[in-house]
């Protein structure tokens, strides 16, 4: 039978709608690979040393205390503070934040820094590579974690004592290499996936929540100005076909 004289099938309005928008979904998936794939990119290029380092603020960080450094223990305690050491960054030496208060200004600390405690998991990992000695010198509790709601096993130091704070300038001897025409790409996406707001979309594809955009990133759908919020890209063949 020829080809010619099958019946034809005439598709109906509904399912060209759904066709068009099925194929809009994919070219969208696709696009969001090729963004994870350039951000990839971005994120294996090397690092380039500086000629003239420079300071970018200040760091502050733990370090052994003047009596357990000059200890017998000192390379002990070291070998435990670099798995559980944690740093900030400030612009300013003093670490402290402004804020207004009737009319006045305050300054406070800027962050409350302390030990970090690793999870269970984390704590028997073998990459951590802790002694008998040195797992003898933590402790478990229960911690209430408000977003997941459940309780969670984490382990502290039992002697945080040995340990003081010390801010030293934040140096930069290196960074990182800068590729032009990768970040031009991707900024393209970027701003099209944000400025027209793809991103809801996107995460429901990807088996994600279809609320992604009903939390504090987005704004909600019936209190946003058509006029205000006009897409900036009309065309979206420019940027599905990449």
């Amino acid at each position: 039978m020829d080809i010619h004289d099958w019946p034809y099938i005439k598709k109906s309005a509904r399912r060209k709608k759904r066709l068009v928008k099925k194929d809009f979904d994919k070219r969208l998936i696709q696009l969001q690979k090729k963004q994870q794939a350039l951000s990839a990119q971005m994120w294996a290029l090397p690092s380039v040393k500086l000629e003239k380092p420079y300071q970018k603020g200040w760091v502050r960080l733990f370090v052994l205390r003047h009596d357990i450094a000059r200890s017998d223990k000192a390379e002990f305690y070291q070998g435990i503070l670099n798995k559980i050491n944690q740093a900030q960054w400030h612009y300013d030496r003093s670490f402290k934040r402004r804020k207004i208060r009737k009319g006045t200004y305050h300054y406070y600390d800027a962050d409350k820094q302390k030990l970090r405690e690793p999870s269970y998991e984390e704590f028997h990992d073998s990459k951590l590579n802790h002694s008998d000695a040195e797992k003898a010198c933590f402790s478990q509790r229960e911690i209430w974690n408000d977003q997941y709601r459940k309780w969670y096993t984490v382990y502290y130091f039992t002697e945080p004592w040995r340990f003081v704070l010390a801010i030293k300038p934040h140096i930069i001897y290196e960074k990182k290499q800068h590729d032009e025409l990768l970040a031009k790409q991707l900024s393209e996406i970027d701003k099209y996936i944000d400025w027209n707001h793809l991103l809801p979309r996107i995460w429901k594809l990807k088996g994600g929540s279809h609320r992604f955009w009903s939390g504090y990133h987005y704004e909600r759908w019936a209190s946003i100005n058509e006029l205000k919020n006009k897409p900036r890209y009309t065309s979206t063949e420019a940027y599905l076909d990449y």
